[in-house]
C-alpha cells in the first residue's frame, strides 16, 4: 500500500476516482474513514494498487473487436496496453481495459465539485469556441457564478441548477446535455444528412442521439444555462466546514449542531435561493415559519436579498427568456403552473416534457417565491421547476448517467419546441 496525505478538497469518492478505487474499498483500507463525514486536511490515507479492469484474449479475437465489445477507442485500449500490436494479441493474454471517456469533458470524478465545473467550461470553450462562457455576478464568498450560451437565435431558452446545495448532481446533468449539443453542432459542420446518418450510426460517431439537427436548433435558439446557482453551498455540502470558515460558528448553529452538510439545502447565510423571489414572498415566509438562518426554508430578511437569487434575477430581466426551466432533486416531477397565471401552452408543454422523460407533470399549489414562480408572473411565459431522480439528496453518484439522460431528453425536447 502507498501512503496519500488528505488535500484541501478531497473527498472520498474524489480520492478513489483519483487513484482508480471504489470508496467502499478506500473504507475498507481506512476504516476510520466512514466513522466522520469529512476528510481532514493533513489525514493519511493507505492507497491499495488500482484494482484495473482486465480481460484475457480469447480465441480468434483482436484489439480492433474487444475495443468495441467494451465500447472503448481503440487507441485508448493500445495507450493502456504498452507495445500492444496485432501480431501479438494472442489468446490468453490479459491486458487492460481502460475506462470510456471518448473525449468526454463532463464526467464524475467523485462529487461534482466547483472546481469540476470551473475547469470543464474552460474545456468545453476551448474545444468549441462557438460557446460563450462568463459571470452573472458572485456569491456571498465571491466565487464567480458562471453561465453558459450556446446559440444565437432569437428564442431565448434558460436552465439553471443546483439552486438548492445537496442537489450539485443536477450540475453535470445540465452540463452534460450542454456537451452532447456542442458535439452535435460541431459534428454538423460540413457535412451533408447522408454523410451525419452514417457518421451518428456509430457507436463512437456523434454523441446527438434526440433526433433533428442540432445545427438548426442553435440558429433559432440560444440556450442560457447557469450550471450551479449556489457555489457556496455545494462546497459546504461536500467538503462540510472546517474552524477557519469566518461563518464557522454560526454554521454549525444553523445546521443544529451537525457536523455533517449532506442535508443542506441553503446558500451560506442559511438562506434559501428557491424562496428568495418576488412572488407573494410574504405569504411563503408565513408558511415556511423560518425567522432565521438554517439549513433549509429559510426565505431571508427580503426578497433577493442574497447575492445569488439577485444574479440569477437579473439574468432574466436583461435577458427576457422565452422558456425558463429550474432543475432540481428528486421526485420525478413536473411543476408547470402558478396561480393561474401561467399561459395557456404551459399544461401542453409539461404534458410533452413528461413524455420525453417519464417524469409526471404536476399542477402544484400551496408554494410562492420560487423561481419558476417569479418568472410566471413576472413575464406570463412557460416556467417549470424539474425535480430529477428518485431518493434521498444528495442523490448517489451511481444515478448519474440515467439522470443525465432523462435531463438530455428534457433539454433537446425544450429546444425543439
Amino acid at each position: 500500500m502507498r501512503e496519500y496525505i488528505v488535500q484541501k478538497g478531497d473527498t472520498l469518492h474524489r480520492v478513489a476516482s483519483a487513484f482508480k478505487l471504489s470508496a467502499d474499498t478506500l473504507i475498507a483500507d481506512n476504516p476510520w474513514a466512514a466513522t466522520q463525514p469529512y476528510l481532514i486536511c493533513g489525514q493519511l490515507l493507505y492507497i491499495r494498487p488500482s484494482t484495473d479492469r482486465k480481460y484475457v484474449i480469447q480465441p480468434g479475437e483482436n484489439a480492433r473487436q474487444i475495443a468495441k465489445q467494451f465500447g472503448v477507442e481503440l487507441d485508448e485500449l493500445r495507450l493502456a496496453n504498452s507495445g500492444l500490436a496485432e501480431h501479438n494479441f494472442v489468446e490468453g493474454k490479459i491486458i487492460i481495459i481502460p475506462e470510456d471517456h471518448r473525449d468526454q469533458i463532463v464526467r464524475l470524478r467523485g462529487e461534482y465539485s466547483y472546481e469540476d465545473l470551473m475547469e470543464d467550461l474552460k474545456a468545453l470553450v476551448h474545444r468549441f469556441p462557438f460557446i460563450e462562457i462568463g459571470s452573472i455576478g458572485t456569491s456571498v464568498m465571491g466565487k464567480d457564478i458562471p453561465y453558459i450560451r450556446i446559440g444565437q437565435g432569437t428564442r431565448k431558452i434558460h436552465a439553471n441548477a443546483s439552486v438548492h446545495a445537496n442537489e450539485w448532481l443536477t450540475t453535470p446533468c445540465l452540463l452534460r446535455f450542454i456537451e452532447q449539443y456542442a458535439r452535435g453542432i460541431d459534428g454538423a459542420e460540413g457535412r451533408d444528412a447522408e454523410q451525419l446518418h452514417d457518421e451518428w450510426r456509430k457507436p463512437t460517431g456523434n454523441p446527438w442521439v434526440y433526433g433533428g439537427s442540432p445545427q438548426d436548433l442553435m440558429e433559432h435558439t440560444s440556450l442560457w444555462g447557469v450550471p450551479m446557482v449556489n457555489p457556496d453551498g455545494v462546497e459546504l455540502v461536500q467538503q462540510g466546514v472546517l474552524p477557519t470558515h469566518p461563518l464557522y460558528h454560526e454554521l454549525r448553529k444553523w445546521n443544529e449542531g451537525r457536523a455533517d452538510f449532506r442535508g443542506w439545502k441553503a446558500n451560506i447565510r442559511g438562506v434559501d435561493l428557491n424562496d428568495q423571489f418576488p412572488a407573494y414572498w410574504e405569504e411563503e415566509v408565513r408558511r415556511r415559519g423560518k425567522t432565521g438562518p438554517s439549513r433549509r426554508d429559510y426565505a431571508g430578511p427580503a426578497p433577493l436579498s442574497e447575492p445569488e437569487s439577485k444574479a440569477l434575477a437579473d439574468l432574466t430581466e436583461r435577458e427576457q427568456f422565452d422558456m425558463v426551466l429550474s432543475i432540481h432533486s428528486q421526485g420525478q416531477e413536473i411543476y408547470w403552473n402558478y396561480r393561474d397565471l401561467e399561459p395557456k401552452e404551459s399544461r401542453d408543454w409539461a404534458l410533452q416534457l413528461a413524455a420525453a422523460t417519464g417524469y409526471r407533470a404536476v399542477k402544484l399549489g400551496g408554494s410562492d417565491a420560487g423561481y419558476k414562480d417569479w418568472f410566471i408572473q413576472r413575464f406570463g411565459k412557460p416556467g417549470f421547476t424539474v425535480e430529477v431522480g428518485l431518493g434521498v439528496n444528495p442523490l448517489p453518484m451511481r444515478d448519474y448517467e440515467d439522470i443525465a439522460a432523462e435531463v438530455g431528453m428534457l433539454m433537446a425536447t425544450v429546444l425543439s419546441w
